[in-house]
């Protein structure tokens, strides 16, 4: 066992390629999914926590409840959507890493909208009153306040980062685990693993701790800048 470590810790240490090309990979997949999921979830979390609309409770409840959305279940649903003989099928995105990124979009934009929500509500009720004092419209209302819950949405983002990072179930399916075009560091442990080549697959465990480790590091950073000011600076 040892030597098996010595092995990973060496992978580690000379930037093997196909190491880093899977690192990359992850990386590239699960920011591009957060990134757009952000660019989606923050002004559907806003605009949900500022406006009153008929079913906005119902909209809340089906939000939180995708928050649980099992991945499996997602890259299912993905799979069918982009398979050659599903609506989207055209596209041919199937086994790339287009179809991994849609599939961690659709896991993290629920966390994101919810906890946006949150953080854009909790704002509103605080400073309402000076809202209204100053009779700002909706839309600047709505950008006022994520601009004062930008650490509360800097959590969010990074807490949406570590579940599509860590995910395996979805991008397995949609994914394929292809070798040099679809292998993350998730998929990669699980089917080094299971051929018993267990340096590649420590060695790919080491570099997902130190992610989540320093992922949840800045949580807790931005978390303790994260108490707002006193009052709002007229708009």
């Amino acid at each position: 066992m040892s030597d098996v470590w010595r092995d990973a810790v060496a992978l580690l240490l000379e930037f093997d390629g196909d190491l880093i090309e899977i690192v990359g990979l992850s990386l590239t997949v699960s920011l591009t999914a957060v990134g757009l999921s952000a660019a989606i979830a923050v002004p559907l979390g806003a605009f949900i926590a500022t406006h009153q609309f008929y079913g906005r409770s119902a909209v809340i409840l089906l939000v939180n409840t995708l928050m649980g959305l099992p991945p499996v279940l997602v890259g299912l649903v993905v799979y069918l959507w982009l398979s050659a003989s599903g609506p989207l099928g055209s596209l041919q995105w199937l086994y790339t890493p287009a179809a991994m990124i849609v599939a961690q979009t659709i896991l993290v934009a629920p966390i994101l909208t919810s906890l946006t929500r949150q953080a854009v509500q909790d704002l509103d009720a605080e400073y309402d009153e000076q809202m209204r004092m100053w009779s700002v419209g909706p839309l600047a209302r709505a950008t006022t306040l994520i601009v004062e819950a930008r650490a509360g949405l800097a959590t969010a983002v990074l807490a949406g980062f570590g579940r599509a990072i860590a995910e395996v179930g979805a991008v397995l399916i949609v994914g394929g685990n292809i070798n040099h075009v679809t292998r993350t560091m998730t998929t990669a442990i699980a089917l080094e693993t299971s051929k018993g080549e267990l340096a590649l697959a420590i060695a790919l465990g080491i570099v997902l701790l130190v992610i989540a480790v320093a992922v949840n590091a800045a949580v807790m950073v931005a978390s303790s800048r994260g108490e707002p000011e006193a009052g709002l600076r007229a708009p």
